[in-house]
């Protein structure tokens, strides 16, 4: 699978360790108020999700995310894999996306779901795209500049019944970190939502979760 280098400016730098757990804590926090958020989702959360105030698991040990990478034949981005290690998968992050796969789930888009990208490529004509147009990042970005040519190649690690909202990491476009491109395509977008990184768009999600977008 041919890996690209991303042209665009890396993002700011950052420790090796993204702080994860305090992001999913607040996350957890949050969604678990009945008075806030609670309400908003088709189904309350199972009790020992309320007890233990935390949408996720315990996070994969090293065997398990060795194994997948193996299974995979690719090195996981940084921040994804260190999510990873806080939680195995998790629950809502937002009302749109109801589940982070856990390692034994996550996989390549084209054996888990090819028929969605059928759906996001069928019909439409190829387009080149330069890259001083698609490397554009975070207000000025058009969700319709998007390479469906990547999508055959992409890692599927969420998943949400009888709906097109998936999370999706791009191999094709590496940071100088080992950051993957992350992609939140949805069936309300004219494309694709693109981020330079899982933490990159975990941190937007969660934003759009508290509802301080405007």
């Amino acid at each position: 699978m041919p890996d690209r280098q991303n042209d665009a400016p890396a993002p700011e730098s950052r420790s090796d360790t993204h702080p994860w757990r305090d992001l999913l804590r607040r996350w957890s926090e949050e969604w678990l108020d009945p008075v806030l958020h609670e309400q908003e989702r088709h189904q309350p959360f199972p009790d020992e999700v309320r007890a233990a105030r935390w949408l996720g698991s315990a996070g994969a040990t090293p065997e398990e995310l060795a194994a997948l990478e193996a299974r995979l034949g690719a090195v996981l981005p940084p921040s994804y894999r260190e999510f990873l290690q806080t939680s195995d998968g998790w629950l809502d992050t937002t009302t749109s996306i109801r589940r982070l796969l856990p390692v034994r789930e996550t996989g390549w888009l084209k054996d888990l779901d090819p028929e969605l990208i059928d759906l996001s490529t069928g019909g439409q004509e190829h387009v080149d795209i330069p890259d001083e147009d698609y490397f554009v990042y975070g207000d000025d970005q058009d969700p319709c500049v998007v390479r469906t040519e990547y999508l055959t190649d992409m890692l599927k690690i969420s998943h949400t019944p009888e709906a097109l909202d998936v999370y999706l990491l791009n191999p094709h476009i590496i940071t100088p970190d080992g950051e993957w491109e992350a992609w939140y395509l949805a069936h309300w977008l004219p494309g694709a939502v693109r981020y330079r990184s899982f933490w990159d768009l975990m941190n937007d999600e969660y934003r759009n979760f508290r509802g301080d977008h405007d």
